[in-house]
């Protein structure tokens, strides 16, 4: 036999779990898109670089050996193709993705060049996420 307070827990669990608006999954961060140092092209920023941190010094659109040079190497790395390298005849910078990731800081997306491994890796996203979520290789 069940009792009245063995129903209204059932019930308050029947109406959470049929509700779709409730989400148990990490909720991704809000996206902003800011343009780069010379304005010709825009990149993008999550989160908010804590005052005085190592992300709050840089900007979309650096290059990735200005990066370095400023914040130092990052703790882990990993590469992949993007579709547009399987376009014929792309000749863009962004045939290729890096992502590094920086403890206690967040990520970091470069451009990885064009086919033929040329381009100047530049800085497209920079996601302010202490956590390290933003790492996934």
């Amino acid at each position: 036999m069940h009792t009245p307070r063995t129903l209204l827990v059932v019930s308050l669990l029947s109406s959470i779990w049929g509700c779709s608006s409730i989400s148990l999954e990490p909720q991704e961060p809000p996206v902003r898109e800011v343009k780069s140092i010379d304005g010709q092209s825009e990149g993008e920023v999550t989160g908010t670089a804590a005052p005085g941190s190592r992300f709050a010094q840089l900007r979309i659109g650096m290059e990735a050996q200005s990066v370095r040079k400023r914040i130092g190497e990052a703790d882990a790395m990993y590469s992949h193709d993007t579709g547009k390298r399987w376009i014929p005849f792309y000749f863009g910078s962004d045939a290729r993705r890096i992502i590094t990731h920086y403890k206690g800081e967040g990520c970091l997306t470069f451009t990885g060049g064009t086919v033929w491994g040329g381009g100047n890796n530049q800085l497209i996203r920079i996601d302010n996420d202490p956590s390290g979520r933003c790492y996934q290789p």
